[in-house]
């Protein structure tokens, strides 16, 4: 039996490069290094492992499932890896260094920008990461310092505060409620109206059926699962679509009685509670969250009066 040698990180490196980009032309490009580098760099993977992570074709590398098996560890090295970089940028008990956040696309472009741009208003010597993905980002892998979730987490080894409840409901342009006279009820919200939803996300639409609003695909006017293409197809005024209470704007609300709410976490892992940098970014941002949680609401449309009472009831 052939006895494997400890391969250098940089070899992982190109094989995740790799398997990210799938081609080594691709992989060369991310790396910035020339292809030649990178098919040495995964051959000597290879020899260094002792299995073979591609079959070669003339159009290209297909992963085997040895490398599809290995792909999370390579993941986990790279994530570390990072996180070492990032750990090292300043002491431990200064407010200056890099904090890598992560959070949903509608977070990350529409909310923590500003709320970033005054704590580094603050504290000059922060340096943000920030990473816009729907699929959260494991903490304890230390893919990130600091989440900001709509889901209350419950691994162990991790430190929450929970910001506040964001409220969502239905939005469209005042243009197109001119042409397009309000819903009053789900029916001919489903009938009359353009809509704007999830086009493969199983779960969006679970989640809008445990609000009492049952919408299916073929209802859709426009799909997509892009959260942040589903905000600007409203805003266009293209039909109606769900949107965060506190950045509607000047969109106005429809059927206001059919609403659902998001917890807001802020999250780190344990191990980081004590560094600084990442203490005073979790605190402004449990801070800011729950004062945009708490924004007033928009104008609504379908909202029943309430009935004046009698005098000297």
């Amino acid at each position: 039996m052939s006895q494997t040698t400890e391969p250098s990180w940089d070899l992982y490196g190109a094989f995740l490069a790799v398997m990210q980009t799938g081609s080594l032309s691709g992989a060369s490009r991310m790396l910035r290094v020339a292809q030649p580098t990178v098919r040495r760099q995964i051959e000597a993977l290879e020899d260094a492992l002792g299995v073979a992570l591609f079959t070669r074709a003339p159009n290209g590398l297909t992963p085997t499932d040895v490398a599809r098996t290995t792909l999370p560890h390579a993941e986990a090295i790279a994530a570390s890896a990072r996180a070492l970089v990032r750990s090292v940028s300043a002491p431990i008990d200064a407010d200056r260094g890099t904090v890598r956040i992560t959070c949903s696309e509608i977070v990350g472009a529409e909310v923590l920008p500003e709320m970033l741009a005054s704590l580094v208003r603050a504290h000059p010597g922060l340096a943000i990461e920030l990473v816009l993905n729907n699929r959260n980002e494991d903490l304890l892998r230390r893919e990130a310092d600091v989440a900001v979730r709509m889901i209350a987490p419950t691994q162990a080894g991790l430190v929450r505060k929970r910001a506040g409840v964001i409220e969502l409901g239905l939005y469209a342009t005042a243009g197109y409620l001119a042409a397009h006279p309000a819903p009053r009820t789900l029916a001919q919200l489903a009938t009359s109206h353009a809509l704007i939803g999830p086009d493969r996300n199983r779960g969006a639409f679970d989640a809008l059926a445990a609000a009492g609003m049952p919408i299916s695909h073929r209802d859709l006017t426009l799909a997509t699962d892009n959260d942040l293409a589903q905000l600007a197809s409203v805003r266009a005024g293209l039909g109606i679509g769900i949107c965060q209470r506190p950045i509607a704007g000047s969109l106005v609300r429809v059927l206001p009685a059919h609403r659902f709410t998001l917890e807001a976490w802020v999250v780190t892992h344990e191990d980081l509670k004590d560094v600084r940098r990442v203490r005073l970014v979790m605190d402004h941002l449990t801070t800011e969250l729950a004062r945009y949680a708490s924004a007033r609401a928009q104008p609504e449309i379908g909202r029943k009066s309430r009935r004046s009472r009698p005098k000297g009831a």
